[in-house]
């Protein structure tokens, strides 16, 4: 019986040094907003579950997929105006978050010379910085509109560090992914699952001035699109949007 009780305590001793051994499991990504559209009625629409819309000169209408699944959103502006969905009352733990979406822009400008655009602006009540995560410039000097990350309004001033080793090409489905990580002011963009490391920005490394660069407390996302300067060519822009995830973890779902 003593025998048998020692060999209970051996096995009891090497299990429990197993369980301590093995990788914890992974804690599950906790979503702050998702829209796929599919459960929206076809035709104009101004709010969803998670969402309100923003707009000037610019329309937001639920379409049938141009993929051939389901719905999308296709949002249209005149000229300079906008078109968001607002996804309000965010604030993310520890003021940072991931956001995917699947995002078609029809053309971009070709005038006036650096006409600027912006797709997702993150922002928060406690701070006028605004933090563009996701937008670009048609540079005349490189004769083409190229991806970059920019801010407005905060210490660092109106900036858009767009790279010519990110074009951006109209008329085609991406799957866009960024990543705002508060704990060095970070923001961090992926095109089809790969990281774009040339659009990073970060505290002290970003297209500014020469003071840092720090996040608001963020508590609402606007995604869709701004042109800010007039009389842009094309006289109106068309993007189309599509399974929208906001969340606390990388959602995936992009490729590589």
């Amino acid at each position: 019986m003593a025998a048998l009780r020692k060999a209970a305590a051996t096995l009891l001793a090497a299990a429990s040094v197993l369980l301590a051994a093995a990788p914890a499991a992974p804690t599950p990504h906790s979503p702050l907003a998702r829209e796929t559209f599919d459960r929206l009625p076809l035709g104009p629409v101004t709010s969803g579950r998670d969402w309100t819309a923003d707009t000037s000169n610019g329309t937001l209408t639920v379409t049938p997929s141009s993929t051939g699944h389901g719905r999308e959103l296709r949002l249209r502006t005149e000229g300079n105006g906008r078109a968001f969905l607002v996804f309000p009352g965010l604030k993310p733990p520890g003021n940072s978050f991931w956001a995917r979406l699947r995002l078609r822009v029809d053309a971009f400008p070709t005038a006036p010379d650096w006409a600027h655009w912006t797709i997702a602006e993150a922002s928060g009540t406690d701070s006028p910085t605004l933090v563009r995560p996701l937008g670009g410039q048609y540079a005349p000097t490189d004769h083409g509109n190229f991806w970059g990350v920019g801010s407005d309004l905060g210490p660092t001033g109106d900036w858009t560090a767009w790279k010519t080793s990110a074009p951006a090409t109209a008329a085609k489905w991406q799957c866009v992914e960024f990543h705002l990580d508060a704990k060095d002011n970070r923001v961090t963009v992926y095109f089809d699952g790969v990281e774009q490391p040339d659009l990073t920005v970060s505290t002290h490394h970003h297209g500014g001035t020469s003071d840092p660069f720090v996040f608001p407390a963020f508590d609402q996302l606007k995604l869709g699109w701004q042109l800010y300067q007039a009389d842009p060519t094309p006289s109106s822009y068309e993007v189309r949007m599509d399974d929208i995830a906001l969340s606390t973890r990388r959602v995936g779902g992009c490729g590589a």
